[in-house]
């Protein structure tokens, strides 16, 4: 079969090509994935790009984009309590999940712990 550049494959079509070549090796994968290039006649599989379409297409994100604010500083998934008693999430955080104002959530105090939930909007 020739080799022929196309679009590589992303997201749930990604994840079901790779399900459907068990006996292959990574290489061979990411290369019916469509994740190679040829110049000169020679062949080269993106394996690296392989890889970050595959965790992108089951929600992971290793170096995520989205997580610095607009003043260049990245989001630490730290925070401290104030003076005045209260914890800011800010807005870094709340992009990411996708949080509108006016979204509401239940709170539980756990030991040395607190559980936010989301409740559904209904």
């Amino acid at each position: 079969m020739a080799d022929t550049e196309t679009a590589p494959l992303t997201g749930k079509a990604l994840l079901q090509k790779v399900k459907d070549l068990p006996t292959l090796s990574r290489r061979a994968k990411a290369k019916q994935c469509g994740y190679f290039t040829v110049r000169g006649g020679e062949v080269r599989v993106d394996v690296k790009g392989f890889y970050d379409a595959l965790l992108a297409a089951q929600g992971i994100r290793l170096d995520p984009e989205s997580g610095k604010d607009g003043r260049g500083r990245e989001a630490t998934y730290k925070v401290s309590v104030h003076k005045n008693g209260q914890i800011v999430i800010g807005t870094a955080y709340t992009s990411e999940m996708g949080l509108k104002p006016g979204d509401e959530f239940t709170i539980k105090l756990g030991y040395k712990h607190i559980h936010l939930r989301q409740l559904d909007k209904d």
